[in-house]
């Protein structure tokens, strides 16, 4: 029986994570509205009341910004956010917690069904990756809502 040279190739996996910004230069969030603050300023401001979006901060143990994830761009009225996107890049950064964040482009912080649901999914799943999910924050120009403060996370 003769075996084909392609059998035995595989794909290298090579990870890496470079952060360009210094320890001591990171933000540090403290609180939700820190959180607030740091979206509003790397959110495209064009956008926020154009289309929803969903993006995720990345912590370190320290609770200092290690990054900001653009993890999907969606339309007026949703956008999907997939879990093993999310917390692929969470692993690949050594992230010890998240703060997840979306906007809804008609002004409104009332959190739905589904934004709930997949709040409650990705908290699960952190639990169980050792990734803590600290907040979902839902984001418009003029103001927040969080999960956390509300005591649903």
């Amino acid at each position: 029986m003769e075996t084909s040279k392609n059998q035995w190739k595989a794909a290298e996996v090579k990870l890496t994570y470079r952060n360009k910004v210094k320890a001591s230069e990171r933000s540090k969030i403290g609180s939700s509205k820190d959180a607030y603050k740091l979206l509003l300023k790397n959110w495209d401001k064009d956008q926020i009341e154009f289309v929803e979006e969903f993006k995720v901060i990345l912590l370190n143990s320290a609770n200092q910004v290690l990054g900001i994830f653009n993890a999907s761009v969606g339309g007026r009225s949703g956008t999907m956010a997939d879990p093993r996107v999310i917390f692929a890049v969470a692993l690949k950064t050594a992230a010890n917690a998240i703060i997840l964040a979306h906007n809804h482009p008609s002004g409104s912080l009332k959190k739905s069904q589904p934004d709930k649901s997949l709040t409650d999914k990705l908290a699960a799943a952190g639990s169980f990756l050792d990734i803590s999910v600290l907040d979902h924050l839902i984001i418009t120009r003029e103001g927040y809502y969080s999960f956390a403060d509300n005591g649903e996370l």
